[in-house]
């Protein structure tokens, strides 16, 4: 499926879609968060792996980018452009750098393999990178890269023509993604091996990738987050686009065997089509690096250099049947802490283990128990020299480790004991092969290692084309059979792996493990009884040449040593040559190149102190699934349903089937006789644990057994008048089974019934102890039922530990899923903990009904208290004696010679919130050594109708996108904060949700806080009179008319802190203007008053009005917001106002109305008489008298008030004003005014101060 890149470069931001012929994948990048700043980091962290940094949260520093899937048909996509005519496959994630964000595609990609029909590999040759912000990089990396293909070592001699003095970020990670080392697949997950993964072809689920060998996972994190925050119809369209992209490195290729080569000719007839051979293998990502850089071990238990192998063969052969083969194997560093620095000369390169035995046996017992849990029993192979120091210095610490290993039983040789699941060889593969058969005396190792793999096995599977089966199949029950089992069939399972290493587990370790590989192959083909002929094994020898060169390029710069052997079988004198250039060429890169691939490594991989990952979100989508959540109840409900669990260990016998059965298969729910939707019984020992029954399946038993539990539930149903009983899957383990019966009108309810079983015997190889699992879909709830037989012996509680973490982690199901992902989790059967008393302590405890005394030292409840086994089950009250070990058709305990501890052997645990448990007792039985024991459980299932759910969730999409308007990323109108986008919850109920940058609680119908204050008309002013509180419920209005004669300039004035209006920012509305100065003459005609007496004017009340500036002087631009402008120390003195006779404005008014007389009214603000509209320039007025004790002030200079006035009117003359009282005369002084301007006033004297 093509995929486009679009980018619409314009504002407001920058976005790029993905667009397939159904979606688009839409990002956008976050100018609100420009703020990030860099390292927040402390530089003290060191991260040892890549999950280390990123398990918390996002930082809040973390570039984000909003992401979107949208449907074609639903996207505007009409203001994009094509970004790039390259061919983009896919992508591999984001990645930042420098505070820029990057999305990086898959341009170019070649297929090299085909695993199985349909699953087809293809290997990376070409990425782009693409910034998110920035147009300055598009196009830049065009010609960055060699175009070239690099040398046979794999090193680029600085070919790349690049700008000179520019070099785009993401430069050095284009050429590690662009090496040729990165491969991924469309069709299948390529992180697991064959016997790990679904063997449908149809079942892919990226949720189920192993991190481990994910080299991207870093990088495509976020788009997962994203994906799992999606509805199942869009994560789905988002699988099928092929958008995301996941990656591994190493090596992968395959070779088509022609039949001629193959001669298949047994017992299966060849259909003519050629076999393929197919080498993968995956390199960690966990400590990756380069040679001298990535030693040893971690805290964690990761090694550098720690690849897995897998070989697969797969055959079609004839009639619609196939056949599968896979073997799978590792290597890695030595699990030790030890370093060796880069040298130019081979005896510089000194080893150095840098920790003690102690300090490292905890990492080294993490590594062996991640490997243990995830392949079984490890082999461990060890092919360091016996002579040169360094290794020998290794090696004796290694075998030292492995020795106090509590997997390993303390021997050292092939052979093993049943509770070994660690045992080592030691192979000098120099010494080996120094003598005169060189190389091929390799082949010595086979030896050493024959049991062990003869044990391990391998795996095999049968696929079953049923189309095919069904036009020619005589026998319609058995194709019909075949249908209902399914396409594909497991025969076999590889139950242990070997674990090679050398130095560098580069040469010595890829010669032998194709030699593992050869052993495995032949084993197979024996198993058919089939022949090859030379030309395979040249096929078979040529890929791990491959394998070897690929693996050692990345760790160590150059191909493999020795390869011209792995590849003819013959060591010739051009090979030794090409070895000796390789040497030399590693020395070069070890020394000088190194240090900037493994800085491009760790970028790759996020594991840089400070480095951040970006951080996806869809707003829109996060509160259409919010709100689901909330009306959950109008598309779905829950219901209970009764569930019935019996568990018995039968001992190996039959003839109790014939027995009845009800009083163990029927007993009552809470004291009624009800029918439980679902039957589920375990039985251990179904037969009897020969050596010749634990390697193998006999089902004639477990069906005996079916017939007589279906008929006992049947004819109890038919007496209650109830419904009739049917089988849903049955499952086997060698002695262990596990039946479902599930009641008929239930069947409806019921989907994706899976099977599954996990061997412990003997370190995993035998199946006389495991676990047989099936989950199933009760409506919208998953259900696990798991039985389990665990190690038997009395001291053995740590190996039934070890086996119960085997079963939980080792046992898997379609898609990845495990036990614990499911809602509801119960396991029965026979656990085979005691009780930690003596026999005679217990038969009297048990005579005195003492059973709390008895719980006290049951193994299994000391070790789920101590957190060692079981952890968050739950087990019920034991209200029932030990069910172990009893005489056979008597209620005495053993009294036989061993004579048995009793013991609580056969249980049944639960976990999940959905179940609550009803009983918990056993069954009278008499024919086995053990008797039944049986729980019942009221389990809440959730009814779920997605035809409801789906319409819901369009219209509130629909909805929530109409009332943000075209907020999406492919939108221009956006909003400057997307967060105001997602549906904050209140913190308690009947509280507002929180706010945010762009809406505040207190307002409603979602009105923006940052909001432009505007009168309703021009004629409003704000009203001074409004109160402070703005909640405060008021009748006075915000606004009110403005007066007559108020000027447009008083809208400028600051709004009082009194309105609940909010103001205006300065920011938008620039710099206030001062008012005009005081003009008298604008004044009103006040009505005529007798005159009033002159009053003292308080000089502390005077409010002087605003005063022009000074021409030339800057204007002072006036805050909106006076509660944010700081105080003056100190109110500076009031200013008296100018005598209006002193005002130039005067000498300009007609003197016609200097003899008018008007009473004075009175000033409102001081007391006085007010300001006149005129003044007569030349009345005299005499200095006033000086008070007592007061110092002589000067007038000062812009003074407007008037001791006497004169009214202007028409139709009225004024009185004189009454004249002032003499005053003073001083020698002294100075008038202050102009004497060519005002020579009557020359007599006048100012104040001075004393």
């Amino acid at each position: 499926m093509s995929i486009d890149i679009l980018i619409k470069d314009h504002h407001p931001q920058r976005s790029i879609s993905l667009v397939t012929q159904s979606h688009a994948l839409i990002f956008r990048h976050s100018p609100s968060l420009e703020k990030h700043t860099g390292d927040h980091t402390s530089p003290h962290n060191s991260y040892a792996s890549i999950g280390d940094k990123n398990n918390g949260s996002s930082s809040a520093n973390a570039p984000r980018c909003m992401v979107e899937l949208v449907e074609l048909e639903h996207a505007d996509l009409s203001d994009y452009r094509r970004l790039t005519n390259q061919p983009c496959l896919g992508t591999l994630g984001l990645i930042t750098l420098s505070g820029d964000i990057f999305i990086c595609v898959v341009t170019g990609a070649k297929e090299v393999a085909s695993v199985r029909p349909g699953e087809n590999v293809l290997r990376i040759q070409a990425v782009q990178f693409h910034c998110l912000n920035r147009t300055d990089y598009d196009d830049f990396l065009d010609n960055e890269v060699n175009p070239y293909s690099v040398d046979s070592d794999g090193w680029d001699q600085g070919r790349s023509q690049q700008p000179v003095g520019l070099e785009h970020p993401c430069l050095a990670l284009k050429k590690l993604l662009s090496d040729g080392t990165f491969y991924y697949s469309r069709d299948f997950d390529l992180t697991n091996r064959l016997q790990d993964r679904s063997l449908d072809t149809n079942n892919f689920d990226i949720d189920n990738f192993d991190d481990a060998f994910l080299w991207n996972s870093y990088m495509i994190q976020p788009l997962l987050k994203f994906r799992s925050r999606l509805s199942e119809s869009e994560r789905t369209a988002l699988d099928n686009s092929n958008i995301l992209t996941s990656t591994i490195r190493g090596f992968v290729e395959s070779l088509l065997i022609p039949r001629p080569s193959t001669q298949m000719e047994g017992r299966m007839r060849s259909s003519g089509l050629p076999a393929t051979l197919t080498l993968i293998s995956r390199l960690s990502c966990r400590r990756a690096g380069t040679r001298f850089n990535s030693r040893g071990i971690d805290d964690d238990g990761h090694v550098a250099n720690f690849v897995e192998t897998e070989t697969v063969v797969w055959d079609p052969g004839s009639n619609g049947r196939s056949l599968g083969f896979s073997y799978c194997q590792i290597r890695g560093s030595i699990p030790i802490f030890w370093e060796q620095q880069a040298g130019l000369l081979p005896g510089q390169q000194k080893v150095q283990i840098t920790r003690s035995p102690e300090a490292t046996q905890p990492a080294f017992d993490k590594h062996m128990e991640t490997i243990t849990l995830k392949y079984g029993a490890t082999h461990i192979v060890n092919l360091l020299s016996e002579t040169k120091p360094g290794e020998v210095e290794l090696s004796n610490r290694y075998m030292k480790h492995i020795s106090k290993s509590p997997f390993d039983n303390g021997q050292r040789r092939a052979d093993r004991s049943e509770s070994s699941l660690l045992i080592s060889t030691e192979f000098d593969f120099h010494a080996e092969t120094k003598g005169p058969g060189g190389f091929e005396a390799a082949n010595r190792i086979r030896q050493f290692i024959q049991s062990s793999a003869d044990s391990f096995s391998f795996f095999l599977m049968e696929n079953v084309d049923v189309k095919a089966r069904g036009q020619s199949h005589d026998d319609q029950e058995v194709y019909e059979a075949e249908k209902k089992r399914g396409a594909d069939s497991v025969v076999l399972q590889q139950e242990g792996v070997f674990r090679t290493n050398c130095l560098d587990c580069l040469d010595r370790t890829n010669l032998v493990q194709g030699i593992f590989s050869r052993m495995a192959i032949e084993a197979f083909l024996e198993h058919l009884n089939h022949n090859v002929g030379q030309e395979f094994w040249m096929r078979h020898s040529s890929l791990w040449a491959d394998n070897g060169d690929a693996l050692s390029k990345i760790y160590a710069g150059t191909g493999a040593l020795k390869s011209s052997f792995t590849r003819t079988g013959k060591m010739s004198i051009a090979g030794a040559f090409a070895d000796a250039r390789k040497s030399a060429t590693r020395i070069y890169i070890n020394n000088f190149a190194d240090k900037d691939r493994q800085n491009t490594i760790d970028v790759l991989l996020g594991r840089l102190v400070g480095q951040e990952a970006a951080y996806l979100y869809d707003p829109i989508n996060d509160y259409v699934m919010a709100e689901l959540n909330k009306r959950s109840p109008e598309y779905s409900y829950d219901k209970p349903i009764n569930i019935y669990v019996g568990t018995f260990n039968l001992n190996g016998r039959i003839n109790g089937s014939e027995d009845d059965l009800s009083g163990w298969l029927c007993p009552p729910f809470e004291g009624a006789e009800l029918q439980p939707e679902l039957v589920v019984v375990g039985f251990q020992e179904i037969v009897e644990l020969s050596p010749q029954q634990i390697m193998a399946t006999t089902p004639e038993k477990r069906q005996i057994w079916e017939r007589a539990v279906k008929k006992t539930l049947n004819r109890r149903s038919k007496e209650l008048g109830g419904e009739e009983y049917i089988l849903l899957r049955g499952g086997q383990l060698v002695g262990a089974a596990l039946l479902i019966f599930v009641r008929s009108s239930a069947i409806g309810d019921i989907k994706n019934v899976e099977g599954s079983l996990k061997k412990t015997g003997m370190s995993g190889v035998a199946g006389n102890k495991g676990a047989v699992a099936i989950r199933m879909d009760y409506a919208n709830t998953g259900i696990c039922f798991v039985t389990a037989h665990l190690a038997a012996g009395f001291s053995n509680y740590d190996e039934r530990n070890r086996d119960y973490k085997t079963i939980s982690h080792g046992l898997r199901f379609s898609r990845g899923r495990a036990i614990d992902d499911h809602d509801a989790v119960i396991w029965l059967g026979d656990f085979n903990y005691r009780i930690g008393l003596t026999r005679e302590r217990v038969l009297q405890a048990v005579e005195h009904d003492d059973l709390q005394t008895l719980r006290k030292h049951d193994q299994l409840n000391i070790q789920m208290e101590a957190g060692l086994t079981f952890p968050y089950y739950s087990e019920a009250k034991l209200s029932f004696p030990p069910t172990y070990k009893y005489d056979i058709g008597t209620d005495n305990y053993d009294t036989s010679e061993k004579a048995r501890i009793p013991a609580w052997c056969d249980r049944v645990l639960k976990k999940g919130n959905a179940l609550r448990q009803l009983s918990y007792n056993y069954a009278p039985l008499r024919f086995s050594d053990h008797r039944p024991v049986y729980a019942t459980f009221q389990c809440t299932v959730s009814v779920v109708n997605e035809t409801v759910r789906d319409k819901m969730s369009r219209e509130i999409y629909l909805k929530r996108k109409s009332e943000v308007g075209k907020s999406g990323s492919h939108s221009g109108n956006l909003i400057e904060d997307e967060d105001d986008l997602l549906d904050f919850e209140p913190l308690e109920p009947g509280l507002p949700p929180p706010s945010s940058e762009q809406r505040k609680w207190w307002l409603d119908n979602g009105m923006s806080a940052k909001s432009t204050v505007k009168p309703p008309g021009y004629e409003f002013v704000p009203n001074p009179e409004r109160l402070a509180n703005p909640f405060t419920e008021t009748s006075v209005p915000n606004w009110i008319e403005r007066t007559q004669g108020e000027d447009e300039h008083d809208l400028n004035k600051p709004i009082s802190n009194s309105s609940n209006m909010i103001s205006i920012a300065p920011s938008k509305i620039g710099p206030r203007k001062l008012p005009p100065p005081f003009n008298p003459t604008d004044l009103p005609l006040l009505p005529q008053r007798l005159p009033a007496p002159l009053e003292p004017v308080k000089r502390k009340s005077v409010v002087p009005p605003p005063v022009a500036p000074r021409k030339g002087a800057p204007e002072i631009p006036m805050s909106s917001h006076p509660s944010t402008a700081k105080p003056p120390k100190q109110a500076p003195p009031a200013i008296p106002r100018k005598p209006a006779v002193l005002s130039s404005r005067a000498h300009q008014e007609s003197p016609s109305l200097l003899d008018q007389d008007v009473p004075l009214p009175r000033n409102n603000l001081t007391g006085g008489p007010a300001p006149t509209r005129d003044v007569t320039p030349s009345m005299r007025f005499p200095p006033p008298p000086r008070r007592v004790g007061t110092t002589p002030m000067p007038l000062p200079m812009g003074n407007t008030l008037a001791r006497s006035y004169t009214f202007r009117d028409d139709t009225r003359v004024s009185n004189p004003n009454p004249a002032l009282p003499p005053r003073r005369q001083d020698a002294k002084a100075r008038s202050v005014m102009d004497e060519d301007e005002l020579p009557t006033m020359s007599s006048w004297q100012p104040l001075r101060p004393a």
